[in-house]
């Protein structure tokens, strides 16, 4: 059996309405040498098509743009291949997809975000539907760092530098979930790490050459493993089930 919905004929995804529905957003942004423009997508992609798999669930398609790169991590329009949105196109289009499953009768449902900046946004469009329905849906948006215990950090950064996460860009994290999911695409001999940069306190326009290093990355990715990000990965759909039996109730 498919989880995914786009993989569906229209009855199948009708029968499946009291099943929780995951929406899965990243973005297409520069990640140093070494990892794809899809690199969001892809962790927001198969992470929720795990937790549909722990939950019997279902995928939408990703939402594979985001909201602008902040000018002093992810470095925005200084890097080809970076196709930013704006805040509003963000909101827009994760209103009318949540308003469309709710209409259709899902009444449970989860965004799984892998893009720092959407945030925001897509919060606004869950409490606009939210508004406008009248709360007809359960709706949990997270990602797939915050609710990582302590522990598994820990474990993930065992012998290695944690820069913090204002410099997780490209680096150990989002690396070793790659090396886990598509290790394909992952080319570690292209790796370019000159020390890691400064994280700032602030944002700051306009966005200037120099910003953030000129190769992308913001801290050490050498690190990485897939059995790091395997660690990750399993954790973060551990503790989404237990938040989603929890806020669905079952």
């Amino acid at each position: 059996m498919s989880y995914r919905i786009a993989e569906m004929t229209w009855p199948q995804f009708a029968a499946r309405k009291n099943k929780p529905v995951i929406v899965p957003i990243g973005s297409t942004e520069q990640h140093s040498q070494h990892l794809p423009l899809s690199t969001d997508a892809i962790i927001a992609d198969r992470i929720s098509l795990d937790l549909a798999k722990a939950l019997d669930g279902m995928v939408m398609p990703t939402l594979s743009y985001g909201y602008k790169s902040k000018p002093l991590s992810g470095g925005g329009p200084l890097f080809p291949g970076t196709i930013d949105m704006n805040g509003t196109t963000v909101i827009n289009q994760m209103h009318d997809i949540l308003h469309e499953l709710i209409d259709d009768g899902f009444t449970k449902i989860v965004v799984m975000n892998a893009h720092f900046e959407n945030e925001a946004f897509i919060v606004e469009a869950i409490d606009l539907v939210t508004r406008e329905t009248g709360g007809k849906a359960t709706i949990v948006e997270s990602n797939w760092w915050d609710p990582l215990p302590e522990e598994v950090n820990r474990q993930v950064f065992d012998g290695i530098e944690f820069p913090g996460w204002a410099l997780e860009h490209a680096a150990v994290t989002e690396t070793s979930l790659l090396l886990h999911y598509a290790p394909e695409l992952v080319h570690m001999d292209r790796v370019v790490f000159t020390g890691n940069a400064e994280a700032k306190p602030y944002v700051r326009y306009p966005v200037r050459q120099g910003d953030v290093p000129d190769y992308g990355g913001l801290a050490d990715p050498r690190g990485a493993t897939a059995e790091r990000g395997k660690l990750i990965a399993d954790a973060c759909v551990a503790e989404m089930t237990r938040i989603c039996e929890r806020e669905f109730g079952e």
